[in-house]
């Protein structure tokens, strides 16, 4: 009998940062489960190139490469870590289309490999409070969420103590401490800012709280500071699905992982209940259906929704689990664009001795706790570094020799630069829905994705823009430059939202412990249960969430409720 026939406990789409542990903690935990993954196994000692140097790539490493590959990844490209090193980690744009309006774009990057965009991500961990959890008792915005801060903190340390999270711990109650290995040192340019900051505002900077290892921990060896993480990490010194859960789970003997599985929707059975995931073969496009007694989507926010939204039947003829009609609604992702950068002259002799740290700084959000803004909702957070720069300023120096060497060593500058991560506000108005009219390279309707900032998000950026010009000149920056451009939805990478969770099964798709209203062997996830998208990165909250989800889960099936 093949994998596909036989029935799983559970079926889970989607092997990145949520899929992956959720297998973990199920199969641990004595279930059998299959994870179906879109893509292609990767091979680290091929696809991951953390160790190669411009000399080694035929376009020294800048962008894509050929105008072939950028022709086919027009969408992709314009991720800041997406170039000739990495990629073939990025899905080709025109196997994966989808349609947005003239007047509202959306930049949907992805990556369809086992592990997703556990391979790619920035690794910034970092907890919601109530501030964020409860958002509408502070502001009378939105919904809250179905658990408040107390209820998912042990949930939060599970995960922090298993992937691995460096930092410092700093006490404020708008950004929780969590399970810190030691943290990365600051640089001196932002140990200035750090103390311009506090003196001048009241305000905190702390180093990156990151999930890549400062000591050894579960068999994975500390970070030996290469630098570029984007590119894959073959000791498996930051946190990935492949380099731990994913190898955990296999170690139970009760996983089994399916590559090159495009999920196209989920079947139910005549009592309305999930009884198999349908999709295609990759390689040979041909349709396969799978058994499960419980179906876990974790295919990212979109790609979830996607599969719920093509899940149609008697029962649910507007998409799985989506009895509210808001099934796709409340589409979110942080608003970027409001930073600044300069130069600090006070360090103009000072060498650079932390090596290639693969972290920054972060500033928590200021705004919005006892006071109120007169002119947005919710806050932002900083992210940025202060560094002396690299060679390329070499450019633009005249001259040759050894007297030219010392003159590039002599005017290597101090720079620092933060950018704001900010909340984007949910409203109805920003949805993803099928596209009929449309399908991928396997047949299956593509997404119309419907999404804008509004004027909340417009001022926001404003004031980000504001406040990190201020900062910087109170830590003696000069040369200050000041950004002031909103960003298009999708950039940030954090897309959340369109299959919220909520208390009242009228106005959301899920309940608190991510299990849809309305099918009850249904779970969902990762991002798109967020009500609302808070301002910090998300993946520790994905995973938080589904480590109380899969607990949940675990007594249902025991029990013979789902």
């Amino acid at each position: 009998m093949s994998a596909q026939d036989q029935q799983h406990d559970v079926v889970i789409v989607g092997s990145g940062a949520t899929g992956g542990w959720a297998a973990k903690q199920l199969t641990e935990a004595g279930l059998t489960v299959a994870v179906l993954e879109a893509g292609r196994k990767l091979d680290p000692e091929v696809d991951y190139t953390e160790h190669k140097r411009p000399f080694d790539m035929p376009f020294r490493g800048r962008r894509l490469g050929t105008e072939e590959r950028q022709a086919r990844q027009p969408v992709q490209s314009l991720c800041y870590q997406c170039d000739e090193y990495t990629n073939h980690l990025f899905i080709d744009d025109t196997e994966h289309p989808y349609t947005t309006p003239s007047d509202r774009p959306f930049h949907w990057i992805r990556g369809r490999h086992v592990g997703g965009r556990s391979i790619m991500w920035a690794r910034q961990t970092y907890r919601l409070s109530d501030y964020d959890l409860k958002p509408a008792s502070h502001d009378g915005f939105g919904i809250d969420w179905p658990v408040d801060y107390a209820t998912l903190a042990p949930y939060y340390d599970i995960a922090e103590r298993y992937i691995g999270v460096s930092g410092q711990a700093e006490g404020l109650p708008q950004l929780p401490d969590g399970q810190f290995l030691p943290p990365m040192a600051l640089t001196c340019g932002e140990e200035i800012l750090k103390r311009a900051i506090d003196d001048a505002f009241g305000r905190t900077l702390t180093i990156g709280r990151c999930a890549i290892l400062t000591e050894d921990l579960n068999g994975r060896p500390k970070c030996h500071y290469c630098g570029p993480c984007s590119r894959g990490c073959r000791t498996g010194s930051y946190y990935s699905s492949v380099s731990s859960s994913l190898p955990a789970a296999e170690a139970t003997g009760r996983l089994t992982l399916i590559p090159n599985a495009v999920a196209s929707h989920v079947e139910v059975d005549d009592g309305g209940k999930c009884r198999s995931v349908y999709y295609v073969d990759r390689i040979s496009r041909t349709q396969r259906e799978i058994f499960g007694k419980v179906v876990i989507l974790c295919a990212s926010t979109l790609e979830s929704t996607r599969i719920m939204l093509n899940s149609t039947s008697t029962r649910y003829p507007t998409g799985i689990g989506n009895s509210s009609g808001v099934l796709g609604h409340y589409l979110m992702d942080h608003v970027t664009g409001g930073g600044a950068s300069g130069v600090l002259p006070v360090l103009k002799d000072v060498p650079d001795t932390r090596g290639k740290r693969p972290n920054g700084i972060y500033i928590p959000r200021f705004r919005n706790l006892e006071d109120r803004h007169p002119d947005f909702l919710r806050g932002y957070g900083y992210q940025g570094s202060a560094n002396l720069v690299k060679w390329g300023h070499a450019i633009n120096i005249a001259g040759f020799g050894a007297e030219f060497k010392q003159q590039v060593r002599e005017s290597r500058p101090w720079t620092i630069s933060i950018g704001g991560f900010g909340e984007h506000l949910p409203r109805y108005e920003n949805f993803c829905e099928l596209d009929k009219t449309h399908v991928d390279a396997w047949g299956i309707p593509v997404l119309h994705i419907s999404a804008a900032y509004g004027e909340n998000e417009e001022r926001m950026v404003a004031d980000m823009a504001d406040a990190a010009e201020e900062m910087l000149r109170a830590a003696g920056v000069e040369d200050i430059e000041v950004r002031r451009d909103i960003s298009i939805p999708g950039l940030a990478i954090h897309e959340v939202g369109t299959a919220r969770m909520g208390l009242d099964p009228e106005t959301s798709v899920l309940n608190g412990y991510e299990q849809a209203h309305d099918v009850k062997n249904l779970f969902v996830m990762d991002g798109s249960g967020y009500p609302s998208s808070a301002c910090q990165n998300p993946t520790i909250t994905f995973m938080a969430l589904a480590t109380r989800a899969c607990e949940f889960l675990v007594e249902e099936f025991r029990a013979s409720r789902l």
